[in-house]
């Protein structure tokens, strides 16, 4: 580990002397194992230092930054459920109101809360203006782990050896300024990142300096221009391991 000084569905009816008896299976408990972490109205479960930048709008857990009211550093959310170790997370997202270099956000995932309530360790990031839209990053660590369309394997040493994923069709046609859908899958070491059910970066981490095998989920407002972040039908399948 890094040490840091910085609508429900219908199971079936049944009929008993002309009455339909239906059972009903709750919001929380669906067939694939995801379990929705967000209630579409309202940030329950859902903390952070300055919440004034944070509200619901579209369904969806919204970070806005205005010219009357811009952070000086990030912004996070940090979910209040257990910490992450081996899961899968599915949610929705996009970030509009600009589409400079500058305009960046995403969300972070087995990471640590700083003292200064700064957030460090994976990360998805989006950034426009880049060659690639979505990376698996290191915030106040390494940084790039796997930018859009690579897989990186890190050694022991904490060496990194990239190479090229073989893409599906159509895998790099998302944008960020309109809803898309992350599948991040987080077992061990390995970090996968699918786009609308297609996978476009991925990465392997063996240091054991470095390898964060636990850590807060947060969601991020990043410094910048005028903008929104939005975050929606956010789900989570924790994996439990022998």
């Amino acid at each position: 580990m890094k040490q840091f000084v910085r609508c429900p569905a219908m199971l079936g009816c049944a009929a008993a002397v002309g009455l339909a008896i239906c059972l009903v299976r709750p919001l929380s408990a669906r067939d694939d194992g995801f379990e929705p972490i967000f209630d579409g109205r309202s940030l329950a479960g859902w903390k952070g230092p300055d919440v004034s930048f944070w509200t619901i709008e579209d369904e969806a857990i919204t970070g806005t930054i205005t010219p009357e009211h811009a952070p000086t550093m990030n912004q996070y959310l940090v979910y209040q459920g257990k910490d992450l170790a081996d899961f899968e997370l599915k949610l929705q997202f996009r970030l509009t109101g600009s589409t400079t270099p500058d305009t960046n956000g995403g969300f972070q995932f087995r990471s640590q809360l700083l003292p200064n309530a700064d957030v460090a360790g994976y990360q998805v990031d989006n950034n426009f203006g880049q060659p690639w839209k979505v990376r698996l990053y290191d915030e106040h660590g390494r940084h790039d782990l796997a930018l859009e369309g690579q897989r990186s394997v890190i050694d022991v040493e904490g060496r990194k050896n990239t190479t090229d994923l073989q893409l599906e069709t159509g895998a790099r046609d998302f944008k960020l300024d309109e809803w898309h859908e992350y599948h991040l899958l987080a077992t061990g070491p390995r970090l996968e990142l699918r786009v609308n059910d297609k996978k476009v970066a991925e990465a392997e981490d063996n240091d054991p300096k470095q390898f964060d095998a636990k850590g807060i989920l947060a969601l991020q407002l990043h410094t910048g221009p005028p903008m929104k972040a939005q975050f929606k039908n956010i789900r989570l399948k924790r994996i439990e391991t022998k």
